[in-house]
Formats: structure tokens, sequence, C-alpha cells
């Protein structure tokens, strides 16, 4: 278990985070101010519903999830292809590269908390073993939710390159990984990457593995861009005037993957509701959403598909175009999937 927590700031990094605008001395920090404080006396109710009352926060059953098909995910080399594998988890081809995102494919989203929060899809690790080969891994922040240990062991070997968030690295050096391999980010840094433009964008979140680092590394999400396309991952994030940024520097999009689930009022600073999650899109310019972090694992106390219920309606009212792909489905901008797939699975 003690792998999982990852590795300590040392020194020397911390005189490295001076150099960042988003460093105090002493952690990083939002560009707003921004609670994450929940009142000890709601404490115990929450944790309470997290791990004990399960009723609509899970499915019934175990989601499938489509088995790769190699052949058709880079048969087509002029447009951009992804995938979705449930919470945040994304594979892209892109410029006949494969891009994986947030590469979560563990079966517990809190392998170091008394009491496991489950998968809902079934043996997702082994999914690894038969993706193709990747050429850059792209990492938002330290939540066990989006950097996994066991997904990183059985995914270094096949690996050329990881870009993470400023303070990542440590982790993953220590879970083995060449430190010539990984490149880490601040917020607005840029990085071009086989004919493509990555860029670190701002989020309004924190980040931590244990009890003493929280927010000692940074987060943030990701922008690819190409001659042909552009691609943003939102990251997790609360609602804030950073976006409207992010489509004023780097937008318009021609899609983007919209943080959308684990949603509840004593964290909404740091998780949009799904309402927020469309306008967050539209602020940032974004001309197809695609809403991801649900699907996955119950991490708030909503039921499982109201962050995409929620979602589908408030896009709809807005007008904006949007994309809800199955779990493992190869999909494209031209897709334009609207099948509520959720609704042939029943709640628990």
């Amino acid at each position: 278990m003690q792998k999982q927590f990852g590795a300590k700031i040392s020194k020397k990094e911390k005189d490295n985070f001076k150099e960042s605008p988003q460093w105090n001395g002493e952690k990083f920090v939002n560009s707003e101010p921004t609670s994450m404080a929940i009142s000890l006396r709601k404490l115990p109710e929450i944790l309470y519903k997290q791990f004990f009352e399960k009723k609509d926060r899970e499915p019934g059953q175990f989601l499938p999830i489509i088995p790769f098909d190699k052949k058709l995910f880079e048969e087509n080399k002029d447009t951009v292809s992804y995938i979705w594998y449930g919470h945040s988890v994304v594979l892209l081809r892109v410029n006949a590269m494969n891009i994986l995102i947030d590469p979560m494919f563990g079966s517990n989203a809190a392998p170091i908390a008394p009491f496991p929060i489950k998968r809902f899809s079934e043996d997702t690790l082994k999914l690894i073993d038969n993706l193709p080969d990747i050429d850059l891994i792209l990492i938002s922040h330290d939540h066990y939710d989006h950097l996994d240990y066991d997904s990183i062991q059985k995914l270094k070997t096949k690996t050329k390159q990881f870009y993470v968030a400023l303070g990542v690295k440590r982790h993953l050096e220590k879970w083995g990984i060449n430190p010539e391999r990984i490149i880490e980010f601040d917020w607005w840094q840029n990085q071009n990457f086989n004919s493509m433009s990555i860029t670190f964008t701002p989020t309004r979140h924190f980040s931590g593995r244990g009890l003493t680092d929280r927010a000692k590394s940074l987060w943030g999400g990701w922008v690819i861009k190409t001659e042909g396309a552009n691609i943003w991952f939102s990251g997790d994030s609360g609602y804030g005037p950073h976006f409207a940024a992010i489509g004023k520097r780097l937008g318009p999009f021609d899609f983007a993957f919209m943080e959308c689930g684990q949603y509840n009022e004593n964290w909404s600073q740091i998780h949009m509701f799904p309402e927020e999650s469309v306008q967050a899109a539209i602020d940032a310019r974004v001309n197809n959403m695609i809403p991801v972090h649900w699907g996955g694992f119950a991490l708030a106390q909503h039921s499982w598909t109201d962050p995409v219920i929620r979602f589908v309606k408030q896009a709809e009212e807005k007008n904006c175009s949007f994309h809800l792909p199955k779990l493992g489905e190869i999909q494209t901008i031209a897709n334009q999937n609207h099948f509520h797939w959720w609704e042939d699975y029943s709640l628990s």
C-alpha cells in the first residue's frame, strides 16, 4: 500500500517551485479564493453516505466496456478518434499518435481507505493489455481517481513519454519511470510533440495523495492542437473565469472532454454541477462537448446517472452540440452520438 502514496516533496522541488506563480512558498494555490473545507459537523454523515449508502449511486450490474479494436481505431488517419473508458480515462488517436489521458484503469478509487470505492466495470486493468503502444500520457493531477499506481505499472513499458502537472513527476520516478521520459508543466506552459502543440491549462481544484501533501503538486487540464483539430480536456475544476480565459487564449475547440460528476454542495468550488459544466464549455468556446468524470466511480452522493441526465438537459436547452459515447466505443467528431445508453442499466 505504501507505494500507492507516491513520493514526498523534496526541498529541491520546493526551491524549483518558487518560479511558479501558483506556488505561495508552502503550497500551490488557485487563481481565485477557493474553499475546500468541509464542516467537521457534516463529515461523519458524508463519510457514512459515501461508504454505506450505495442505493442509486452505482449501477445494478457491471457496465460493459466495448473491446478495443486496434485496426478500427487506427484506420482513419485524417480524423481524430477517441475512446472514453469511464470516469476521466480518454484514449485519443491524433496525427497517427496514441495519447492517453488520466489513465486510471484500477478497480478502486480509494486504495488507501478502509473501504473500497469500486469501479462500475470489472477487470478494467486487463484493458491495458490490449491497448496499442502509447506515444504520450497526460496526467492532470495526482488524485487517486486520476493517477493510479497499478495502471502506471502496466503502462510504463508501453509508453514513450509522460507530460504531467508540476510536482507529479516525483510519483512517477518513485514508481520506476525514467525521469528523462517525464516533462512537468505549469499553467499555460506549452510543448511541441510530433507536430502537435500541448498546453497545460488552469483549473480550480487541489491535489494530494496523503495527509501531508495537499496542494504540493499542481492541477489542470490539457489542450492538444494540430493543424486539423483543437481538443481540450477540462480537468477537474470548480466553475470560474479561467474557462473564458482558456477559450480566449486557446479556443475555439472542435471538441472538449468536460468534467461532469462527483459534485456536491459541500465541495461546489472544486467540482462543477452539470449545468456549470455546460456553461464552462460555452465560456471556453467549445463546439462539441463530451461529459466525463462520471460512469466510473461513486465519489459523491448523487445517482450515477444524474450527471449525464442533467448535462444533456442543459446542453439541449442551450442548443449545444454534444457526444454521449458508450464505454470503450470508438468515436469521432462527426459521429454525434446521442444514444442514452445508460438507460439500459438499472440503478442499484
